[in-house]
Order: C-alpha cells, then structure tokens, then sequence
C-alpha cells in the first residue's frame, strides 16, 4: 500500500490529492480559524504517562486516573496499550482496563477511549474483549498505532524497517475497518532523533503522513519525541505536511518538554491550523526508546495556555490540577506542572 520512494513527490501529492478529494464527511471535521474556537486535548497519560514508569502501577491506580481525567472536561484518553509485556510490563493489564471501561458506570458518556495496538496480534486481542463486551450505547473506542520517522528509531521502537512497519499496518486498517473502529497514527521522533540527530527531514515525515492516511488513519500525531523541536523546525514541517496535501485538521502534535520548547511549538501549531494536542497529565512519561527524553508536556500546561489564548479546551483546570497532584502521589514521581501547581497553590490561598 505505502508508495515507493522512487516515485516523484509532484505524482504522490497528486496521487493523495485524488485521495482527499474523494473523502467523505471531509466539511464536517473542518476547524474554525477564528479565536474563540476549540482546541481538543488527547490526555495520553494513562498509557504513555504510565508506559515508563519503574514500579508497578496497580490495575485500581489505573483506572482511578482515567475514571479522575473522565470527570475533567477532557473529551478524549488514551487508556492503555495492547502490546506485549515483555516489552512495555506497564501496560500488561490493559485487557482488565478496558473490561473496566466496557462495565457500567457513571462517567460522562462522550469520551473517547483509545488503545495503543502495535500490530495485527494486539487489535485482535482488543477487539476478543471489546466486541464480545461492548454494550450498544457505548461511545466507540479507537486504536491507535506507531511508526517512526527514522529507520534506527523504526528498528529500535518495532523492531522492522519503515517500510515493514506499513505492510503490517495493513490488516490492522483492514480489520478495523470492518468493525467500525476508527484509527490513529503516531508517527515518532519526528523532530528529532536519540539515535539519528536533531535533523530529520520533514519530506520523510510528510511522506509517511501520506502514506498513513492513505491506508485509513483519521489523524496523523506527529510526535516530538525527543524534545528537540524548536519554533523553526515546527513550522517549516507542518508548512511540508502541508505542501504535501496533509491537512491540518489531519494533524495531531504530540509534543514533549524535554528542552522546554512544548508550549512554543504549540503555539506554532495552533498559528498552522493545528487543533488537536497531545498531552499528560502532570507531565507523565517519556519513552522507553529515547534515552534522556523527560515527559510529554503536562495537560495543565497545555489546558492554560490555549486558554489564556481565547481557544477553549472543556477542560475544568483545577479539577485537572487536582488529578496531577494525586497521580503524582500514587506514582511517588514530581508533579512537572507548573500551572498545576501554581493552580492548587492560589485555590489553596483563596480558602485560608
């Protein structure tokens, strides 16, 4: 499915442009420009918050979080990750997180859950649980899936070139499809590489976001995984998504914290059109693959930002600085937001 890249760039833009055109409901999914409009947050921390953690996060510490984030405003949370343990041990009880999530409960009936699934193995082992639990009134979960913008990151991370990487894609699209599960791409390092440098080429990853979309992803995350974008090197890559026929309302920035760029390159984002973020909260994570790579950028952070920008998230931000500050407790880790904590702090001081 993915297009070789012998191919010239003008014939795979129009080829994706042919594409694009014949989507339906495109009209529907477009984005306001305007200030005031929304701007949608991905809360990534049950699963890439937790995914590198050390210690054992018990299966009531999980979905306590999830079911906490829930009750924030937050329309959408990455729940968990079927991949095996033997890689990532944190996520090794996802199957009883989404059994939780599938049993009656009291939670806003909007969210959207996502599960990681790295492959064809880990969506069937989804969909055995989901489509034999899943009660007809339920807001459809989705998956998502991962590939990298570089070959040694590719090797590193799953273990098969870019281009294996695509050809495995290919029956998790296909499956998905035919349950009416929608799917969401991440593509890694895509402003850096632990393993390659700071300088991967943006043609490589629009070309990929291409690709991805062609074989059935609703949205594209590009992922800073590294922390080494900067304000220059987001715009010039989003200008090349662009020029490639990537639409914006196709893209997702999944942005970390690392050299204290995130909210810079969000506001980059959000200047190209960009309206759906990434984020965890209280600064979970980082990644088990990209050695030195500190936390994605915190929610409250991102929340605030947007906020103080006239783009409304939904998000209740002291209830969501209520979860960070907990979540840290539970995990033993920092609380890496500072406007989680500035939040607590001047609420705190309104009670004495």
């Amino acid at each position: 499915m993915s297009l070789p890249k012998t191919v010239p760039r003008i014939a795979r833009t129009a080829r994706f442009a042919r594409f694009h055109a014949g989507r339906q409901d495109t009209s529907c999914r477009r984005f306001a420009t305007a200030v005031g409009d929304h701007v949608s947050i991905v809360e990534v921390g049950p699963r890439d918050g937790l995914q590198n953690e050390k210690n054992t996060i018990s299966l009531e510490t999980k979905t306590s979080l999830i079911e906490r984030l829930a009750k924030t405003g937050l329309s959408t949370i990455e729940a968990g990750a079927f991949v095996s343990p033997k890689w990532i041990p944190q996520m090794a009880n996802s199957d009883q997180v989404l059994q939780h999530l599938l049993e009656p409960h009291d939670l806003p009936k909007h969210i959207k859950y996502q599960f990681l699934v790295p492959n064809s193995k880990g969506l069937e082992s989804f969909l055995a649980l989901y489509e034999k639990q899943a009660p007809k009134d339920h807001e459809p979960m989705e998956v998502s899936i991962f590939t990298a913008a570089t070959e040694s990151f590719a090797q590193k991370n799953t273990n098969c070139s870019i281009a294996e990487s695509l050809t495995r894609f290919e029956p998790v699209f296909s499956t998905a499809k035919a349950h009416n599960i929608r799917v969401r791409a991440y593509i890694s390092v895509a402003l850096g590489c632990p393993y390659e440098g700071p300088d991967v080429d943006p043609k490589v990853v629009a070309d990929l976001a291409v690709d991805l979309l062609q074989l059935g992803a609703e949205q594209i995350s590009i992922g800073d995984t590294t922390g080494m974008g900067t304000a220059p090197k987001t715009r010039i890559l989003l200008k090349t998504l662009a020029a490639a026929g990537v639409e914006m309302q196709d893209v997702a920035l999944h942005l970390h914290d690392t050299y204290g760029q995130a909210l810079v390159n969000a506001v980059v984002g959000a200047e190209a059109g960009v309206r759906v973020f990434d984020a965890s909260v209280a600064g979970l994570g980082g990644c088990p693959y990209s050695p030195g790579a500190t936390g994605n950028v915190p929610t409250e952070d991102m929340v605030y930002l947007f906020e103080t920008l006239g783009l409304s998230t939904g998000v209740d931000l002291p209830a969501l600085a209520e979860v960070g500050e907990w979540i840290s407790r539970e995990t033993g880790r920092s609380n890496e937001s500072r406007v989680g904590k500035g939040t607590l702090a001047r609420a705190r001081r309104k009670q004495n």
